[in-house]
């Protein structure tokens, strides 16, 4: 934050001198009453899940529904007033809103929502709703919370409580308008790194749909595979089911919580699949202690088995590398042992995860889009084969190529992250007065584009 200047005078807080410390209860009313709502039961509103609060700001406003609809236990909020997700992981990762444009400026959403409703005269609802996602309110909520494992909650007390310094309203207004232009900028940055993302990810998905129906020989000849989805392949490849290049096709099984453990086996979850990868993702390993039973036995993994997840993320496809033999599987993956006569772990790994692959599994190829998947769906897959050692070579092309693109992405998503962590930085260096940005104006170039 070195091109902005401080504050000529601090308090010994640490905030800037002019400005009054005061106890959040005593500049916002938490939670408002139903009571004040003046509208026929007949009259729409809006309807918030949680999933249509944003991460550092927005709501999701496409869902609305009569007022007599709504349920007793909703959350009561309209325009104007700032809401803040209550429960973890949602309230360390930001979710909380300002409300703008309700439905007849009402909203009923999740329990697990605290609202606030500025005092006019002492709080501008955007200096609030900024002051909310600081680094300085989320790490001191975070460390207040209660419970137990996903079930903690920042308590209503560390709101009312919680001890803020105030401008006067024109100073916070001053502050909001310069953090709406700056982190508009940097949403708009962050924006286009993401396109770059999905235009990276088609990428590599059209290479491997190509390279693992169509082959690297582009003079080879070709013969239609009687497939839709394959269409024409190399003329010496085979086509069959996956039924018929695997030695079998199985799910885990039920009840496998009760033996999680902080050793032992490692557990293979949902978690540990992508659409994004055919590798194994291991950010976060479950292990168990597995009880003596054929149950388990049954599901334990070989390296070249194939997980595809079955109830959640449909699709999304991972190969067993070397090392991770006898690990298990939960019931919401499938595993698949291929024929290695036949066929190579990766190579029937790509084949899941191609455009052909993906539109059998998810249904988009029939027209429609499935919800969970059967073992026979998977065992229904049409796979390409290429003999053994064009498999091996194809794959280790694909291999090198993807690992190019890898790192283009990763490259971006390190922009990414230092532009999120710039965001908050500055969010928070503003509203605890660590910058003095009330000199500031939006350039007139962009009051005229506006």
């Amino acid at each position: 934050m070195a091109s902005y200047l401080a504050y000529p005078e601090y308090s010994l807080d640490g905030f800037p001198a002019l400005w009054k410390q005061k106890r959040l209860r005593f500049a916002l009313k938490m939670n408002p009453s139903k009571n004040e709502i003046n509208l026929e039961d007949s009259d729409l509103v809006s309807f918030v899940p949680m999933d249509a609060i944003g991460e550092y700001g927005g709501i999701r406003l496409n869902e609305e529904k009569e007022l007599s609809e709504i349920g007793s236990g909703y959350t009561y909020f309209c325009d104007d007033d700032v809401v803040v997700a209550k429960i973890t992981p949602c309230f360390e990762n930001g979710k909380g809103a300002l409300a703008k444009g309700l439905k007849n400026k009402t909203a009923f959403g999740t329990t697990e929502l605290y609202v606030m409703r500025a005092v006019r005269e002492q709080f501008e609802p955007q200096f609030l709703f900024y002051l909310t996602i600081s680094d300085l309110f989320r790490k001191i909520g975070e460390s207040e919370m209660y419970g137990a494992g996903g079930q903690k909650r920042v308590p209503e007390n560390f709101i009312k409580d919680f001890r803020a310094a105030l401008p006067s309203m024109e100073e916070q207004k001053t502050i909001s308008r310069f953090l709406d232009f700056k982190t508009a900028q940097i949403d708009t940055l962050i924006a286009k790194k993401k396109v770059l993302l999905d235009k990276l990810a088609e990428k590599r998905t059209a290479l491997i749909s190509h390279a693992v129906t169509k082959g690297l020989d582009p003079s080879v000849a070709m013969k239609d595979s009687g497939v839709a989805w394959l269409g024409e392949v190399p003329t010496h490849w085979t086509i069959m089911r996956a039924r018929y290049a695997s030695t079998f096709v199985t799910s885990g099984s039920r009840g496998w919580a009760e033996y999680y453990s902080d050793s032992g086996s490692i557990f293979l979850r949902i978690t540990n699949v992508s659409r994004d990868s055919v590798d194994l993702l291991l950010h976060d390993i479950q292990r168990v202690l597995p009880p003596e039973s054929s149950e388990g036995e049954r599901t334990a993994t070989q390296s070249g088995d194939v997980l595809v997840s079955i109830t959640a993320d449909l699709g999304s496809v991972a190969v067993i590398p070397d090392g991770f033999e006898n690990a298990y599987v939960s019931q919401h993956l499938a595993l698949v042992r291929p024929n290695g006569d036949r066929i190579f772990g990766r190579w029937m790994a790509y084949q899941f995860f191609s455009a052909s692959g993906q539109a059998q599994l998810t249904g988009s190829g029939y027209g429609g889009t499935k919800i969970q998947l059967g073992l026979g769906d998977v065992k229904d897959v049409w796979l390409a084969l290429p003999p053994t050692d064009e498999q091996e070579e194809i794959c280790t092309w694909i291999g090198a190529e993807v690992d190019k693109l890898k790192r283009q992405s990763d490259a971006i998503h390190d922009v990414i992250l230092r532009l999120r962590e710039y965001r908050s930085a500055l969010i928070t260096n503003a509203v605890t007065g660590k910058i003095d940005v009330r000199g500031f104006e939006i350039p007139p170039t962009v009051k005229e584009v506006a």
